[in-house]
């Protein structure tokens, strides 16, 4: 188990102090400074890499800034991708008697939902609430001690980017983790979407990082290209997978940013650190103004951007449109 801890707390000055006069919050605990508080959340990551990293960092950032510096400990915690890790991790959480959970991926929710239905849990990179908690009759809100924000991006114009940037294909490899149900239920969409636009699809699902090089060997064998939705194993094993579909000659559409970032052509885009930030201004609606985060709507990304790997499509002969921004580093 790999656990990275980050724990960040100085004095708190009279502005600071202040600002949060007379907030509520029975579980807070009281500095020595009449009416000052320092929050303690938990922050539980299932993996490693640079999605979930930047939607952590803009929930610190944001409340930090919303907070004051000082009236703030967090305590983050990477699970490795185990989401038996996972639940170790909020347990510990519940244990300390945090203010707040911040659940960053399905398997840290699901894990975070299971362990206590007291502490408020928000949380973030999560494609479909629903699907994760699994709730039937989806209203917005999961009525429960959870609210969120969500990493979902427009699927149909996902599917539509293979259309536009890859009209000669005919069969495309959906290829996702078969233990992150987030990620069946975007290729289910897109194999929709994609069988209306004239293509052929097949699924490839593999169960963990160790079969990721053969699911990706027999994919690139049967398909001409490929789509990897926001799927937490695959970003976290692209150079694995860049090293197979790239001398095969496979172009692969993205569900974000890192992944296309790591193996990709193309991506229709969100900010993991923008919704990082909104689940921030969330949370400290939940501990300073007494919000329900069981009535609180999950909220969704509001910049998308089609961006395209200049190095991969060049190498692969394709032509990129007007309209696509160039990644930022590659």
């Amino acid at each position: 188990m790999n656990i990275k801890k980050i724990l960040s707390m100085a004095a708190a000055g009279t502005m600071a102090v202040s600002a949060l006069a007379g907030c509520g919050g029975s579980t807070t605990t009281e500095t020595a400074n009449k009416g000052d508080k320092v929050y303690k959340i938990g922050l539980c990551q299932l993996v490693q890499h640079d999605a979930l990293d930047a939607a952590t960092k803009g929930f610190e950032d944001k409340l930090t800034e919303l907070l004051g510096e000082g009236n703030v400990e967090f305590d983050l915690q990477n699970a490795a991708g185990d989401s038996a890790t996972c639940s170790t991790i909020v347990n510990q959480f519940v244990s300390a008697g945090n203010d707040l959970i911040f659940a960053n991926a399905t398997a840290s929710l699901q894990a975070a939902a299971s362990a206590t239905a007291d502490i408020p849990i928000v949380g973030t990179s999560i494609t479909d609430y629903a699907t994760a908690l699994d709730i039937t009759d989806w209203s917005g809100t999961t009525g429960r001690n959870i609210t969120g924000t969500s990493d979902l991006a427009p699927l149909a114009e996902q599917a539509e980017m293979f259309k536009e940037l890859l009209p000669d294909a005919k069969n495309i490899g959906l290829i996702y983790c078969s233990s992150e149900p987030n990620s069946k239920y975007q290729v289910d969409i897109v194999a929709e979407e994609l069988a209306g636009r004239g293509f052929t699809t097949k699924m490839y699902p593999f169960a963990d990082s160790n079969d990721v090089a053969a699911v990706i060997t027999t994919a690139c064998d049967e398909s001409d290209a490929l789509y990897i939705p926001t799927d937490n194993t695959a970003a976290a094993n692209t150079e694995i997978i860049a090293n197979i579909a790239n001398p095969a000659g496979k172009p692969i559409i993205a569900g974000e940013e890192g992944i296309c970032q790591g193996c990709g052509i193309a991506t229709l885009s969100i900010s993991y650190y923008s919704i990082g930030q909104i689940a921030g201004e969330m949370a400290y609606d939940i501990l300073v103004n007494g919000a329900d985060p069981s009535t609180m709507e999950i909220k969704y990304a509001q910049d998308l951007t089609k961006k395209y790997s200049a190095d991969r499509a060049a190498a692969l002969g394709i032509t990129i449109p007007e309209g696509y921004e160039p990644l930022d580093a590659e």
